[in-house]
């Protein structure tokens, strides 16, 4: 997740059957290998953000709640409380962070797609001695794929929080480090064992029926900040992923049109272009972050923000749109024109400026909102983050599949 840099504009290349001239898929006789939507020609979802890595800037009271106030990441807070105690803390989390009723509240909306971002650790023999995560999580983990299965639910496995960290000062990565430590020989085999590993579950767990998508790294270092671990990453942790899910698809002898698709961040997040070193790129696909509350060229008033979204941001064909939200600039967001805290006269504004956002990621490959829920940001439960607490203040439309066709633009 995205909350301390600038907006991206990313290129989706698909080489794969175009989503929508895909049928329709008979729920009733899913395969435990099907790969794609279930009917729907875009995807439409909502992140699970803060389940499977904890970021205390959207859920402050959740945070402290498991004993973690005033740390800024897992690691931290496991190595403050202890490994058993941190573990009961985190199990006490997943089990009520998102349950079977929150699944099937983002089914009844509309929604077809959850993305569920992890650390690397979730796979428990990959952390080292010293290092500092909890444990616990897959079991967890299984039990939200498997209600996303049962709800018809389009699931993507997104590498959140990669080994050493692979972007500076993020709570995301799972440890805030100033100097991410992603970018070596021997973390980069630490994420490719996680993404074969993963692979074959998703294969052979019925849990998993519906996962058809995984994110080999979210927001990695960009170019700006070292170029020199953006091109390395580019040339050879990049292309070696490719190979290890494939080669373990291969293994297993799944068909080509059951075979997962593979998400990277694309070229304008700033990391270079991920298909630069691959050999193949069938079902290659490329996420995209947009967040107008980063880029200046949104303005400052609400005409500007909905003349930005329709006009400056310009999908091609099928770009997954991984992250976007609500907010708006920090200055912005509690003056008179933009408040929620007591002007209830702006949600009609959030609501166009939702319709808006998604109509433009619908002419690509659709979006995914950052995130389902929140707890507790700007000393108050600011729902231009949080899809759930936004339907209820009636800012986003209880069917999502209808709200492109509200739009401004």
């Amino acid at each position: 997740m995205l909350y301390s840099s600038a907006a991206s504009w990313l290129t989706l290349t698909i080489v794969s059957t175009a989503i929508a001239t895909l049928p329709a898929i008979d729920t009733e006789k899913l395969s435990v290998s099907r790969r794609w939507l279930l009917g729907d020609d875009k995807i439409r979802g909502v992140n699970l953000g803060s389940l499977f890595i904890v970021e205390e800037w959207f859920a402050k009271d959740e945070w402290a709640s498991m004993g973690c106030k005033g740390f800024y990441d897992e690691w931290s807070c496991v190595e403050s409380l202890g490994q058993e105690a941190a573990d009961a803390a985190f199990e006490g989390h997943w089990k009520s962070w998102i349950t079977e009723d929150d699944i099937a509240q983002i089914a009844s909306y509309g929604l077809n797609t959850i993305r569920i971002p992890v650390g690397f650790w979730i796979k428990e023999d990959l952390v080292q001695s010293d290092e500092y995560y909890p444990r616990g999580g897959l079991k967890y983990l299984d039990h939200v794929v498997g209600w996303a299965g049962d709800a018809g639910l389009y699931v993507i496995i997104d590498l959140h929080g990669g080994p050493g960290s692979q972007s500076p000062n993020e709570e995301f990565t799972g440890h805030s480090t100033a100097n991410p430590g992603f970018f070596t020989v021997a973390n980069y085999e630490r994420a490719n064992q996680f993404l074969e590993w993963m692979t074959e579950r998703i294969h052979t767990n019925d849990a998993y029926r519906t996962v058809g998508m995984i994110e080999v790294i979210n927001e990695p270092i960009k170019r700006r900040v070292n170029a020199t671990d953006a091109d390395d990453m580019l040339k050879n942790f990049y292309p070696a992923a490719w190979n290890r899910i494939r080669d373990r698809e291969s293994e297993l002898g799944i068909a080509k049109e059951d075979m997962l698709h593979i998400l990277y961040m694309g070229s304008n997040w700033g990391s270079g272009h991920p298909e630069t070193y691959l050999n193949d790129t069938t079902y290659l696909y490329f996420d995209d972050h947009v967040y107008w509350k980063f880029d200046t060229r949104s303005g400052k008033n609400k005409t500007s923000y909905i003349n930005a979204t329709c006009s400056l941001y310009r999908p091609e064909s099928n770009v997954v749109v991984g992250e976007f939200s609500l907010s708006v600039a920090s200055d912005l967001q509690n003056t008179d024109e933009f408040g929620i805290q007591g002007h209830p006269e702006n949600v009609a504004w959030y609501t166009d400026y939702f319709a808006a956002q998604v109509s433009i990621y619908e002419k690509s490959g659709g979006w995914i909102f950052w995130n389902w829920k929140c707890n507790w940001i700007n000393q108050f439960n600011d729902w231009r983050w949080c899809y759930k607490t936004a339907v209820e203040a009636g800012a986003i439309p209880k069917n999502a599949s209808k709200a492109a066709s509200l739009s401004p633009c």
